[in-house]
């Protein structure tokens, strides 16, 4: 017959039991989350490379401060919840990029917008630089000279119709070609008319720009010459 401190002895074994067993699996779920957490692509923002106000009068300090906080991370926030939400399982950002067909919209319009933001800031600098030799070399063959290849590179944003991007890339050949692409499309997706790796690229959407130049798309262009980030482009063509 079983006595009340056996009873009890027994009761409390059972509570150990279920106590240690539960704290088992919450430590194997929490290890799978983790796991989760590890395999899956996640998006983050880049460290801007100089202070807001630090490319004016070309770029004014509020539309950066605006660009930086407000927009783009609206795109890296939107992305990250897009991969979660899809059970995306790409291992890169490029990797998605190239298969973003497979994805919604909400996948597509802010991958792209999280990337290309993060090349457009480490595309600009306070520093003055000027191309290489082989970059000069390269525009010079495909181009004519380096004035010619910014008045095409300024004719293809301008004419960039609504939102979008200028680009220069290097196509599968490893020849320069000047493309632009609507919305927060680039040239590394799948869905792009013209494709290949990225070395410049300009932001013409009108929240880059408007608060200091309004409606006067050409002047920012003009003007964003005078901060773009040579060195770094030189760098993505060597």
């Amino acid at each position: 017959m079983q006595t009340r401190r056996n009873f009890l002895q027994n009761a409390a074994k059972a509570t150990l039991g279920i106590a240690v067993s539960g704290s088992i699996l919450q430590d194997i779920a929490s290890a799978k989350e983790t796991e989760l957490d590890a395999a899956t692509l996640k998006f983050s923002q880049v460290e801007l490379p100089f202070s807001y106000a630090a490319l004016e009068p070309n770029i004014d300090a509020l539309t950066m401060e605006i660009h930086y906080t407000k927009h783009h991370m609206a795109y890296i926030n939107a992305v990250n919840e897009a991969i979660v939400a899809e059970s995306i399982k790409e291992t890169s950002e490029e990797q998605l990029l190239a298969n973003i067909s497979k994805y919604s919209a909400k996948a597509r319009n802010n991958a792209g917008g999280a990337w290309n933001h993060n090349f457009f800031w480490e595309s600009l600098s306070d520093k003055t630089s000027q191309p290489s030799e082989k970059l000069l070399t390269m525009i010079n063959k495909t181009f004519g000279s380096i004035d010619k290849f910014k008045e095409q590179f300024a004719a293809a944003a301008t004419t960039r119709f609504g939102s979008g991007w200028a680009w220069l890339i290097l196509d599968d050949s490893g020849n320069l070609k000047i493309t632009s692409t609507p919305n927060q499309d680039n040239p590394l997706m799948d869905v792009a008319e013209v494709k290949g790796i990225p070395v410049l690229g300009l932001d013409v959407w009108e929240h880059a720009y408007y608060l200091h130049y309004q409606n006067k798309r050409a002047d920012y262009i003009k003007n964003w010459w005078n901060v773009v980030n040579w060195k770094k482009v030189n760098e993505r063509i060597a």
